[in-house]
């Protein structure tokens, strides 16, 4: 008897006991159903992580900030030292461009953080003003509503221009068009040329650094050359971010960095690091490790449902045999050998493990994908989930089909085609 011969029978065998091998199947059903699921979500809680954290901007970067500090020299006598106080120097516009213009990075940005009293008619308030580049929203993802970004004429000629964010344009211009308008912060008067939109990274009740994201948004923004010439003397600014496109390229950014910086400073270490991204990585790769113990421990917990299917399809099978005993004793009387019996029924349990697989990883994809237009956030199906039910499928049809396949091969003919009488 062929291969194909033995498959064909099987199904047929299958479909003529559509109840009994749906009852047979359901606890493979709803073990691959399980691990195919629980591999979805890990994966996809881990993909909403990673990705929220890249959109807040605080993955591979270092945060650059003024700081004293004092610089020891030895002399040419080992055991003599002596130490030299520098005037601590504050960072300053140039250093910002000097860094943008000599280190590969995939976003950096100066930044100034001020209170200024803003008027509005006869009332006065305090506004949050920050001096920045078009990177800071690209890097934070902040998008624009209406109006524009900076262009490189307003960024290097220092023009009193702003761009204003979402809640501050709701609460002081409620919702009536504010481009052009012009505004009083503090002594200088600025033109509106873009109103930044609503949170996008929070949009469906997430909660991804929501309060300093909305405070960024209840703010005013202007160029930083502006805010370096008429808000701070000697062209000062508050710290410098910069990011690196991946973890390799991360070290390499920090190391041309300092160097950079202490070329010119002259050796001075008036300013330190803030290593965001080295702390990161660091809460990445325990997310990572949780999560491959919920793998582990939820695959387990799957596995249960597995077996019990395993040890129906086992319970199932040799009923059959008793059932088929006429058919046994027919095929081996007109030339099927033990091994082609062997077949027959181990082939069938293969079938049913594997039917069992395909209708749990459908019913799974279903649900996955009914949560990822409910929840806004696309789901994967990892391959990874849907070779390991297969798999599990394949070894417990294995398993439970090895013994009734042996038993029903070993059943000598005369006995099977009388067994009824």
């Amino acid at each position: 008897m062929h291969l194909l011969e033995s498959a064909g029978s099987s199904f047929q065998n299958i479909f003529s006991h559509k109840m009994r091998s749906f009852l047979t199947l359901l606890g493979i059903i709803i073990g691959v159903f399980a691990v195919v699921t629980m591999f979805s979500t890990v994966y996809g809680l881990k993909k909403l992580i990673t990705e929220k954290m890249e959109d807040m901007g605080w993955n591979n970067c270092i945060i650059i900030y003024p700081s004293s500090g004092e610089q020891t020299t030895s002399s040419r006598r080992r055991h003599r030292f002596r130490y030299i106080q520098r005037e601590a120097k504050p960072l300053t516009f140039s250093d910002y461009l000097m860094l943008k213009n000599e280190i590969d990075s995939k976003y950096i940005y100066g930044y100034i953080s001020i209170y200024e009293k803003f008027y509005v008619g006869e009332k006065e308030e305090n506004v949050r003003l920050n001096a920045t580049t078009n990177a800071f929203f690209l890097n934070k993802t902040y998008t624009l509503k209406s109006g524009r970004y900076f262009n490189s004429y307003e960024e290097v000629n220092a023009l009193k221009v702003c761009v204003i964010g979402y809640f501050f344009a709701e609460k002081f211009f409620k919702g009536e068009n504010s481009l052009g308008e012009i505004i009083t912060l503090g002594r200088n008067r600025l033109k509106i040329i873009g109103v930044l939109n609503r949170d996008e990274l929070n949009k469906d009740g997430m909660n991804f650094n929501a309060w300093e994201r909305k405070r960024d948004l209840e703010a005013v923004y202007i160029p930083l050359s502006t805010g370096s010439l008429y808000w701070r003397t000697d062209n000062a600014i508050d710290y410098i971010y910069l990011q690196a496109y991946n973890n390799d390229t991360f070290g390499n950014m920090k190391i041309s960095t300092r160097q950079k910086l202490l070329a010119k400073h002259k050796m001075a270490h008036d300013f330190s690091f803030n290593d965001v991204g080295a702390l990161l990585f660091k809460i990445t790769n325990e997310i990572n490790e949780m999560m491959k113990k919920w793998n582990i421990t939820l695959s387990a917990i799957a596995s249960i449902s597995l077996i019990v299917g395993g040890i129906g399809l086992f319970s199932t099978l040799l009923i059959s045999i008793n059932e088929r005993m006429m058919e046994i004793g027919i095929r081996k009387s007109i030339g099927a050998t033990d091994r082609d019996i062997f077949l027959l029924f181990l082939l069938e349990a293969i079938i049913l493990a594997l039917l069992g697989a395909f209708i749990g990883i459908f019913l799974s994809s279903f649900l996955v994908k009914a949560l990822s237009v409910a929840l806004k956030f696309s789901f994967p199906i990892p391959i990874e989930g849907v070779l390991l039910g297969i798999g599990f499928s394949i070894f417990i049809g294995i398993a439970s089909g090895l013994y009734p396949s042996m038993k029903a091969s070993k059943i000598d003919p005369i006995t099977a085609i009388y067994y009824f009488e």
